[in-house]
Parts: structure tokens; sequence; C-alpha cells
């Protein structure tokens, strides 16, 4: 159960009707309870609004982008966002077989270097912080500098997802049970 209330977006419709418009255009309907449980605070939540969508429309390939993310997810437990990143991950190219590798993608033989380099970026980065130099130069020979700033920003924006839904104990949608 959710550490704090979920705002409802008729009740969102009727404190904050830009923003509510805002979530209904942007996200998924129904609205994520990640969302919900963040317009508590709906100043922050606009801008969150904003910056995930300057991290997702990085130059970095969905694909690799997504394979970061699911790393993040494993990596942390979180099955908020692994689950919510199964069909993204999809969409991106992944193929069913290799989501279900993500965890154990050093000894798979499912992912080439570089998508191998970018999941021991995103598990080094979430499990570590400091990114080891044999860690970031398996990536850097793949990605330009500015790809290797957006894959660091990807994976620090969903570890700081990961853990407000872990301090706010943010329930996961039935439909994604």
């Amino acid at each position: 159960m959710a550490r704090v209330k979920y705002i409802p977006n008729t009740e969102l419709a009727e404190t904050q009707p830009t923003l509510n418009e805002r979530l209904l255009k942007e996200r998924k309907v129904p609205t994520g309870n990640i969302f919900l449980a963040l317009a508590n605070a709906p100043a922050i939540l606009d801008d969150f609004l904003t910056y995930a969508n300057a991290v997702r429309a990085a130059d970095l390939s969905p694909k690799l982008r997504e394979m970061a993310i699911l790393t993040v997810g494993y990596c942390t437990n979180s099955e908020y966002e692994v689950k919510h990143h199964h069909s993204h991950g999809l969409k991106a190219g992944l193929t069913e077989e290799q989501f279900q590798a993500i965890p154990d993608f050093e000894t798979s033989s499912l992912f080439n270097e570089q998508e191998k380099a970018v999941m021991a970026f995103a598990k080094d980065s979430t499990l570590h912080v400091d990114v080891s130099d044999e860690v970031w130069n398996g990536i850097a020979k793949f990605l330009s500098e500015k790809q290797l700033v957006e894959l660091a920003i990807n994976v620090a924006w969903y570890n700081s997802g990961v853990r407000l839904m872990g301090a706010l104990k943010i329930d996961l949608e039935e439909g994604y049970r």
C-alpha cells in the first residue's frame, strides 16, 4: 500500500487542470500510480514530466535506452519499473527472450558487445554509483560523448525513479500484475 495518497485524475482536474491535461496527453491512460502519487507535489510533477520528456527525446537508441532502464529495474528489484518497461522494451526492438535474459546479460549470447556494454554501465552505475574505468571504456568505444552523457542521465533518472517508487511504496497497477 502506498505511503501517500494517489490523487485521482478527477480531483487533479479540479485543482490542477493544466497538469491533469498534460498527464492525460503525455502518459498512458489510466495514469500510472507513480504520477498520481507525485501529484501531491504538482509543481515538481510538472517539472518531472518536462525532464522525463527530455530524457526520452535523446539521441541514444530507444533499444539501448530500454536495456539500460530494464537493467536498473532488475538491479534494484523494482517490479514496477520492469513491468512498466516490458512493453517499451519490446516496442524498441527487444525480443521477449532478450527481455527475460537481461538479469544475466553478461553470459547471454542474445546480446552483442555494445548492448552488453550499455547494460554493464547501467549495472555498475546502479550498484556502485562510481562507474569503473573498465566499464566506462567498454561503452565509450560505441557511443559519442553526447550519447554517453545521455546514457548516464537515463541511468541516473531511472535510478531516481525506482528510489521514489520504493520510498513511497508505489503499487503496481492491476493491468501490470
